[in-house]
């Protein structure tokens, strides 16, 4: 059995439409929006963008800036309750002390001249002019790059006027060498926008600028935020903390607007005048007509891109490819049985991962190739298999691979008849996150709104439960989710569950049970820790309130890892569940055991 499942490309994302704000805050930036649409080639020539691009774009930066201000929020409300008497936050005032111990009148000038880089007249300025440079300089407009830019110093204004709605902290005891802003000294203004705007520059210099000295300029420009800060600290107008958490907030901004711009699809350029141009590839062999059948969830796959896909398959030799919506009735699993019992030899399924798990109860056992489409909010298995989230672009990348034979789960429990699955199935925290998260949510904002639904849940009690894994002696637990996966990556590539493989002939069983602030920043780092993969073995991180050895008395463990054929999971009382991201009905008992091998997927070719 195979075992190359390919790593997932970073997700592409449409260009967003700037944010504009204002406020004299401290270093709060506001910018206009830049018009225009995404940048189309190597050469940020510009194509524009339609109107439902340009919106699911904005609604990505701003979901995405939510999560961002619930962060930087959150790190505030720490930093000025539970751990304002933890170190290293007992030692600021000896540092900004310190700073005015050595205070003299050139580092007075010095420090002005400085601190004045990262003011709200600099940084809009800079920005302003750096945009028209990029727009009117070049032969061709860089419009990608100047979107890029304003955006991102608009978002790390907007993000940080939120911060300072929410967060109330105090500036340094110490004598201020300018006037206080009516802003909280969390986060610093000054050294967030200095970021945005310079680090920002940095990132286009190394992206696009030749020569060997554009690694100096832009080492030189991610100085400027770092000297801003602390030419913050030494005027008394801001913790450590504070500068700390400016720096964090320009990172992401820019992260965030970055992702959307930066790394977007290309389209290369027509060649000059009187160069030669490639042969074109050659046509693609012709596929038996009526051979292949298109399974899709209509409220996902609009009319654009069910067009876009026929067009897709027509150009790989898929002719006359049968197109059968789903019903609220029949999520896929009937229409796709039909079509392998009608003889179908490709089955293409567009949907979300709900729409694919019903669709692989049809094919498992079957030779008949699936190919994922990813259409919904989700979107694992694609992710998990190396597809583009794209439509379009995963349906080609999948026609120019492979078939592969994957793993599927089989689940079964009170209530619950058996049934396979793809991606991860669960109880707990995690199915009443998905219960709770709307649909009208899910359109507006996509899967972050997941993260808000779950954020609502964490007061939820915690589970008790029995597991037993491939026979072995059970164990008694509590747990705040309970996560069986086939697969391990969820949004974002992260890797919730890293050992997990779609080909390996095995489950992986997470337990997660954090208690307090402490637990959640110890099962954080665990999650993102490489571990061994151990076969039927618990792989534990514990918790800080963990004794000496894994089963002593009040032992307590954050996360939990098993991997196994077979399990069993008994609770002590009904708890939520969910199977590829769908609400199921809640119950006491789960069994799930593993099916190698049951289902064919094409997948991208080695080294795409």
């Amino acid at each position: 059995m195979p075992t190359d499942i390919p790593e997932r490309p970073a997700a592409l994302a449409d260009a967003p439409v700037a944010a504009a704000s204002s406020h004299p805050a401290d270093g709060a930036v506001s910018l206009p929006s830049q018009a225009g649409g995404r940048a189309g080639d190597v050469d940020s020539r510009q194509v524009p963008e339609t109107a439902g691009g340009n919106g699911r774009a904005a609604g990505i930066i701003a979901s995405m800036a939510v999560c961002q201000a619930a962060l930087m929020v959150g790190l505030g409300l720490l930093i000025t309750g539970p751990a304002a008497g933890v170190w290293p936050l007992t030692a600021e005032d000896g540092v900004t002390d310190g700073l005015e111990r050595v205070r003299t009148a050139t580092l007075d000038s010095v420090s002005l001249v400085v601190s004045e880089a990262g003011n709200t007249a600099t940084v809009v300025i800079g920005t302003l002019i750096s945009c028209l440079v990029l727009l009117l300089v070049p032969r061709l407009p860089r419009w990608r790059e100047a979107i890029f830019l304003a955006v991102g110093v608009s978002l790390q204004s907007l993000v940080f006027l939120a911060i300072t709605e929410a967060v109330d902290r105090n500036r340094p005891d110490v004598e201020r060498l300018d006037a206080s802003p009516p802003t909280s000294s969390y986060t610093s203004g000054h050294t967030g926008a200095a970021t945005a705007l310079y680090a920002g520059l940095a990132v286009l210099v190394l992206h696009r600028v030749k020569g060997p000295w554009r690694k100096v300029l832009a080492a030189v420009l991610l100085i400027v935020p770092l000297l801003v800060g602390l030419a913050r600290m030494y005027r008394g107008m801001h913790h450590p903390s504070d500068v700390a958490g400016g720096l964090l907030n320009g990172g992401l901004s820019l992260l965030i607007v970055g992702r959307a711009l930066l790394t977007g699809p290309h389209v290369p350029a027509p060649a000059p005048s009187g160069e030669v141009t490639a042969a074109p590839r050659s046509a693609p062999p012709e596929q038996p007509a009526g051979r292949t059948t298109v399974v899709y969830n209509p409220t996902v796959t609009d009319d654009a891109a069910r067009s876009a896909l026929r067009q897709v398959l027509e150009d790989h030799g898929h002719h006359g490819a049968a197109f059968v919506p789903t019903t609220a009735d029949d999520p896929g699993e009937g229409q796709t049985a039909d079509a392998v019992r009608d003889g179908a030899r490709l089955v293409v399924v567009c949907g979300g991962d709900g729409t694919i798990r019903a669709a692989a109860e049809a094919l498992a056992g079957t030779d008949v190739p699936l190919v994922v489409v990813p259409c919904g909010t989700g979107n694992l298995l694609a992710r998990n298999l190396g597809l583009p989230v794209k439509p379009a672009e995963a349906l080609a990348m999948a026609l120019g691979g492979t078939p592969r034979r994957i793993d599927l789960g089989l689940i079964e429990g009170d209530g619950l008849a058996p049934t396979h699955f793809t991606v991860m199935s669960g109880a707990g925290l995690d199915a009443a996150m998905l219960e709770g998260t709307s649909d009208r949510a899910k359109a507006v904002i996509g899967w972050p709104a997941y993260v808000m639904a779950g954020l609502r849940e964490l007061r939820a009690p915690r589970m008790r439960l029995t597991v037993s894994v491939d026979g072995a002696k059970p164990l008694r637990r509590s747990a705040r989710m309970v996560l069986i996966a086939n697969t391990g990556k969820v949004q974002g590539g992260a890797a919730l569950v890293p050992d997990a493989r779609p080909d390996d002939g095995l489950l992986d069983l997470l337990i997660l049970d954090p208690r307090g602030p402490a637990g959640w920043l110890s099962a954080a780092g665990s999650l993102l820790r490489p571990r061994p993969h151990t076969e039927g073995r618990p792989h534990t991180e514990a918790g800080p309130e963990a004794k000496a050895g894994p089963d002593a008395p009040g032992s307590h463990r954050s996360v939990e890892y098993f991997t196994f054929r077979r399990a069993e999971i008994r609770f002590d009382a009904p708890q939520p569940r969910e199977l590829d991201g769908d609400p199921v009905a809640a119950g006491r008992h789960l069994t799930a055991q593993v099916r190698p091998g049951a289902l064919t997927v094409l997948m991208p070719a080695r080294g795409e």
